[in-house]
């Protein structure tokens, strides 16, 4: 009997693309067949990572990789949520409907599911155009989606106008045990130029709709982490934390080539020594704050293993770069990309400097890592609210008057959270309790089986 053939598509971005690579290799596992399709561009990028790092055949036989334009031409700015945004929801739908159509052409089983990204809700109409049941999956986290749900109600409350924006400067809270948020700080507004909000809100209000055509929904999260959002949207099944392998050797879609110099140099390092400082894929910072980050993680005396894209810091002077590299040598490493769950994992690590990518959150979380929150757009102020607050695994910057966060404010939270052993035992009460959820028995291991069973039926 043929495995069941199942569509998978994140939204593209790389934050969306990693937890949906780690459930496509959880789906072949379990005797499905994964065509996994991001648009030309992330598919250049992630065939390329492979091949520089030799993972190809990491992914196996079950995982097969295709592509579709995004509707933007080749040097436009990807980075920018409202230009993409605007682009793939034009263009992608035709596009992805030729795929389908070319897949069963070319002799491939028919494709009976589609695993689809709620932020690409305008595929869930192409897929039951052609007769394929869709299941939505959540990158995020819940207590995130369940405010974009609640979004009548907030306008109903005059919280929000109709176009998504604040009528009252305020902190609410949806529901007890979920974090707090200020009005100023909903994701999204905090997306791309203030100009582009419209189109960020709109995509939201119309995936909330479209959402109704999938026959379940699922989540990268764990139901002990955020007990109050499941308590409200009970429809929405927790799978994660979500990892390819326990091992680390299977690639997860990265956009860049990982750098295993990293990893090799923490296995040096004393246990529990390391500040990891990772920013994601999206964040950008001016050459003052990359100065005031740098100094600062010089003035705390510790080890340090930093990722610094080669897009981070435009503007940045060489000289100032490799005069810092002296002074550090032997005791910090920077690298471009790492495998960031390998080095979450690993004994050294005392601390993650983090933007608080949802990802970043429920790696460090699985690991039992305390953070340094430093969100940048989007949904990261609500993940910090969950560190800082509600978790208290962490603690976050302050900025400065001029928004700055400085070097002694770097030094001096760094401190603070390798020095406190109460967040580093609530730390660790938090990964007990993820791991316990993916455990045979767990809540998030039960949710899966429940997607398994659905996808083979």
């Amino acid at each position: 009997m043929a495995k069941p053939h199942v569509l998978v598509l994140p939204m593209p971005c790389q934050g969306h693309v990693t937890p949906l690579m780690e459930l496509s290799h959880r789906l072949v596992d379990h005797g499905l067949e994964v065509t996994f399709v991001n648009t030309e561009v992330d598919h250049a990028m992630v065939v390329a990572a492979l091949r520089a790092s030799g993972g190809e055949a990491a992914l196996g036989g079950g995982i097969r990789l295709a592509s579709i334009p995004d509707g933007l031409a080749g040097d436009e700015d990807r980075k920018d949520p409202d230009k993409l945004i605007g682009a793939y929801t034009r263009h992608m739908p035709g596009h992805l409907e030729r795929l389908i159509a070319d897949l069963e052409a070319a002799g491939r089983p028919r494709v009976k599911w589609l695993v689809g990204d709620v932020n690409m809700g305008w595929s869930f109409e192409v897929a039951r155009k052609f007769g394929i049941r869709v299941v939505s999956f959540w990158p995020a986290a819940t207590a995130c989606f369940a405010i974009m749900l609640k979004i009548p109600e907030l306008i109903e409350d005059g919280l929000i106008d109709d176009k998504g924006l604040p009528r009252r400067q305020e902190t609410f809270q949806l529901a007890p045990g979920m974090p707090l948020l200020h009005t100023s700080q909903l994701s999204w507004n905090n997306a791309g130029a203030p100009e582009g909000q419209h189109i960020i809100f709109d995509l939201v209000t119309r995936n909330n709709k479209l959402n109704g055509l999938a026959e379940m929904t699922v989540g990268n999260s764990f139901h002990e982490a955020e007990p109050g959002a499941f308590t409200l949207f009970p429809g929405i099944l927790p799978i994660g934390p979500l990892f390819a392998d326990g091992e680390f050797r299977r690639p997860v879609g990265s956009f860049l080539p990982e750098d295993e110099r990293g990893v090799k140099w923490l296995d040096a390092q004393p246990d529990g020594s390391v500040v990891y400082v990772a920013f994601g894929s999206m964040a950008i910072f001016d050459p003052r704050q990359f100065e005031e980050l740098a100094e600062g993680l010089e003035l705390t005396a510790r080890p340090f293993l930093w990722v610094v894209r080669p897009d981070f810091t435009p503007g940045l002077s060489e000289a100032w770069l490799a005069e810092f590299h002296q002074r550090v040598a032997g005791r910090g490493m920077i690298v471009s990309w790492c495998s960031q769950q390998q080095v979450l994992a690993h004994r050294a690590v005392a601390c993650f400097v983090s933007h608080c990518g949802w990802n970043s959150t429920m790696e460090g979380v699985r690991n039992g890592v305390p953070f340094l929150c430093w969100p940048y757009f989007c949904d990261q102020y609500l993940n910090r609210s969950y560190i800082s607050r509600v978790w208290r695994t962490g603690l976050a910057v302050s900025p400065d008057a001029d928004g700055v966060v400085t070097k002694a404010e770097v030094r001096s939270k760094v401190e603070q959270i390798i020095g406190d052993a109460e967040i580093r035992q609530r730390a660790r009460l938090l990964r007990d309790a993820a791991l316990r959820c993916v455990g045979e028995g767990g809540s998030s291991y039960e949710n899966f089986k429940k997607l398994v069973d659905l996808l083979s039926d």
